[in-house]
């Protein structure tokens, strides 16, 4: 029921109790007795039934008060109940029938908050007091919505400042929390709201449910809710703690702040009745290291109080009236409302010091108590007026009401350890004054944390890696270092000067350049600090692509230079092949390098980046702590444009390099005597790059991976280039180390295939030009011979022999000449074969 529907339903039964002629306060009762109505909420199944321990306590009361003579002299208080079940409706039905029946009620007690809420506000419209003895609803505070009413149980709100005292004392900072859609705690959550945000206090989370709260706790447990202040009847929070520990919300990562006007045993009583599915061991285990607060209810020192005794006197008492009411107090099973006993007690000894103080000033005025009806201003006006000025020690402590009825009382804080509840101190909310006991005792041995500690983690190149690496890349820097001398230092020898040695210096300062960018690609966060990162990052830029435009552009231009060389030089085989022109290539590649590079700076200089990954547990740690891994990325707002960029131009020249290379993979030049290993060498680094740039972008998060992977091909592409182009020469040169003919290392000083060829078929027409030889010298040799013997035989005929002797000697001599004429007419195997065996003796 609302507020608005409860008024109107007040004034409709106001109009029909106005008319009502048998409520008037002669006909009341007998003359000696007042009479005050109670509401107790007992056989209710949710809400508080807090009045099974508090009537009991309120009869008890009773009985002292009408024992005193004097107090009320020549009255006896008499009080009228019946049970609310703690539900507003039925309370309203209760009050009215109190009201409409006889005798004529003078003050009304009621318990359980939205009871005393509904009363309250209806009270009014019969001038009638009414005083709560177990109601902590803040809304209750509103003197403009509840004029008449009072109460001996604190405020819910007096907890708040105690719970912010705590947050403060145990440095939390950020908590949760979970209600009951109740109004008694809606308005308390409104409140502790206002002072978590003055005190600094994150709320995290408000979760909220009428009866079912498993929602609720799955919420707090995705919002990683660690300090949670639960408000909720006790009904409610049985099912919270059976929801808990299937959440695992407790333990040693986790405080809840439980209404400390629960009993000592709730967590293990009516489980099956209400449908818990938890055992008791269960909850037992989920409710340990919880913490409460609650108003003092119990006089903590031993004094006698109004009614002659002392609380725990009271305490004797009451149990034993509750064991007369069949409660099983000998096993520790308490009632409901046990805790807030005294409190009904205690508003029975207010009711009758109000009465007493208001009958001697009525007494002035000729007037009694008897006299009051339910439209008698002035009498109720002396009732409120002597209520909201009783003061005394009772059995729950000083009895002070406010300036709001609200009782004025200290507050208890109290812990579940090992299965009971141990005192840890108190808080005067006046005097801003926490008295501690130091007796806490936390799970863990260690105050819990209000969220989990999330330690960033810097993920950084293995160290062994990063020092392989390094010492790979100095011995390839020392070696580089090394041809580079040795190029200098030789640069007179046929072998280097016909491989263009400037080309060659150009391209070992690149493998240096690279080199020293490896060693720059795995220096991170361990040896770099994040002001000095994007330092590092613009550097790797720089060294990895100027070092990769000297290195492959001085091979480029080489062999650039043999395919022009070959296809426009056909008509002049002896022209020699200008130098500038290599510089001049690879100067041009260099400048749109540089204009890339600094327009990157300039523009969108690289800045450092951290990629973070999902939470990590700890390896060997039992704290709440969660490690968040994180790595650094050399990026800038535009990454992916100036990396098309600068990929798209090396690429480009990748592939023309690789185009050039094919071409020329069988072409040999004598003006750059090592092309072929150069092809080599750009077929290695094109494949090597084709594959790194997408491999290394795709494990760039595995950090070992990705160093590793990119540091490997760079330094593999760098000696491989050394080895392919500077080993031939090195060994050439110590073979050879006065400049005599090259040996096989110098692939352009040896004999080619085709050259081969060309030799094997003139030595063959040599040789067989010398067998034609041959058999004609054999055949003179014989006709000589034969001539010889015919001057022998025929002396006679020595004039005709000699003539034909000088015909037979022309007639051989022609062949000899003829053979002369065809070796003159013929040139070709002849010289040719003497050309190659002096150049051969020559070379060797």
């Amino acid at each position: 029921m609302t507020s608005d529907g409860a008024v109107t339903f007040w004034i409709f039964l106001l109009c029909l109790i106005a008319t009502s002629p048998h409520l008037k306060g002669g006909e009341a009762g007998r003359p000696d007795e007042l009479h005050i109505g109670g509401i107790f909420p007992i056989e209710g199944k949710g809400g508080w039934q807090g009045g099974q321990a508090c009537m009991p306590a309120a009869k008890l009361a009773l009985d002292d008060v009408n024992k005193q003579p004097n107090l009320l002299p020549g009255f006896k208080l008499i009080l009228h109940s019946n049970d609310s079940e703690c539900e507003p409706g039925l309370g309203a039905s209760v009050m009215y029938n109190l009201l409409y029946n006889k005798p004529q009620k003078l003050m009304l007690l009621a318990g359980c908050s939205t009871v005393c809420t509904t009363v309250a506000e209806a009270a009014k419209m019969w001038n009638l007091i009414v005083l709560c003895y177990g109601a902590s609803s803040p809304a209750l505070s509103d003197r403009k919505r509840f004029p008449t009413l009072f109460r001996t149980h604190p405020s819910a709100t007096v907890h708040n400042p105690t719970r912010i005292k705590l947050m403060k004392k145990f440095g939390w900072s950020r908590v949760a929390i979970l209600q009951q859609a109740e109004e008694v705690f809606i308005s308390t959550v409104e409140d502790l709201e206002n002072r978590c945000m003055e005190a600094g206090v994150e709320i995290v989370t408000r979760q909220s449910f009428l009866s079912d709260p498993t929602d609720a706790v799955r919420n707090l447990r995705r919002q990683d809710a660690r300090i949670i202040v639960g408000l909720f009847y006790v009904v409610a929070a049985r099912r919270v703690l059976c929801e808990m520990y299937k959440q695992q919300l407790y333990g040693r990562a986790h405080v809840w702040f439980f209404i400390g006007w629960y009993e000592d045993n709730w967590y293990e009583v009516n489980l099956v009745s209400e449908g818990i599915t938890c055992t008791v061991e269960q909850m037992r285990i989920a409710a340990e290291g919880h913490l409460t607060t609650e108003a003092l209810m119990w006089n903590q020192n031993n004094q006698t109080t109004i009614s002659g005794m002392t609380a725990e006197e009271f305490r004797h008492r009451l149990n034993q009236a509750l064991i007369e009411e069949k409660y099983d107090i000998s096993h520790g099973r308490y009632p409901e409302g046990y805790q807030e006993a005294p409190l009904a007690y205690d508003a029975v000894w207010s009711v009758a010091l109000a009465f007493n103080k208001t009958m001697e000033r009525l007494t002035m005025g000729q007037k009694s108590l008897k006299d009051f009806t339910y439209t008698d201003k002035e009498i109720a006006d002396e009732i409120y007026a002597a209520m909201n000025s009783t003061q005394f020690l009772g059995v729950s402590g000083v009895v002070a009401f406010s300036s709001q009825g609200d009782r004025i009382a200290l507050t208890q804080i109290e812990q579940m350890v090992k299965g009971k509840y141990e005192k840890l101190g108190y808080y005067d909310t006046q005097l801003d004054n926490l008295t501690w006991l130091n007796t806490e005792q936390w799970i863990g041995g260690k105050v819990p944390q209000d969220r989990t500690i999330v330690t960033h983690v810097l993920r950084t190149v293995s160290l062994p890696l990063f020092v392989c690496m390094c010492t790979i890349s100095s011995c390839g820097i020392f070696v580089a270092f090394a041809l580079i001398i040795f190029n200098i230092w030789n640069k007179h020898r046929r072998v280097i000067q016909s491989s263009h040695p400037v080309c060659n210096t150009i391209m070992l300062f690149g493998v240096i350049i690279c080199l020293t960018s490896v060693i720059l690609l795995g220096m991170d966060g361990r040896f770099v600090s994040p002001e000095e990162y994007p330092k590092v990052c613009q550097a790797r830029a720089w060294l990895l692509s100027t070092g990769f435009t000297l290195a492959y552009g001085a091979m480029f231009s080489k062999v650039w230079r043999v395919h022009r060389f070959t296809t426009k030089a056909k008509t002049d085989p002896k022209k020699k092949v200008e130098p500038w022109k290599l510089y001049t290539m690879v100067s041009g590649l260099l400048s749109i390098d540089l204009v890339i590079l600094l327009s990157w700076q300039i523009f969108d200089p690289l800045q450092r980046y951290l990629e973070t990954f999902p939470l990590e547990d700890p390896v060997s740690t039992t704290d709440d702590i969660k490690i968040r891994p994180e790595l650094e990325h050399c990026e800038s707002q535009r990454n992916s444009m100036w990396l098309g960029l600068v990929y798209g131009f090396k690429g480009l020249i990748l592939v023309f390099g690789l185009f050039l290379a094919y071409e020329t993979r069988s072409i040999k030049v004598k003006q750059i005597n090592d092309s072929r290993y150069v092809g080599m060498s750009i077929y290695n680094v094109v494949v090597l790059c084709l594959i790194t740039a997408p491999v290394g972008m795709v494990i760039a998060s595995q950090q070992d991976a990705s160093f590793a992977f990119v540091a490997l091909a760079v330094i593999f592409c760098c000696f491989l280039s050394m080895l392919l182009i500077f080993v031939p020469k090195v060994i050439e040169v110590i073979r050879h180390p006065k400049d005599k003919a090259e040996s096989k290392y110098n692939p352009d000083s040896a004999i080619s295939k085709e050259d081969e060829e060309r030799y094997q078929k003139l030595v063959t027409e040599n040789e067989e030009l010398q067998r034609l030889i041959t058999q004609k010298e054999e055949k003179i040799r014989v006709l000589r011979q034969r001539l010889v013997e015919r001057g022998d035989a025929k002396g006679t005929e020595l004039n005709g022999a000699t003539g034909a002797a000088s015909a037979a000697a022309a007639t051989t001599s022609q062949p000899a000449s003829l053979i002369n004429a065809s070796a003159s007419a013929h040139p070709t195997p002849a010289a040719t074969l003497a050309i190659t065996q002096d150049t051969h003796e020559h070379r060797t």
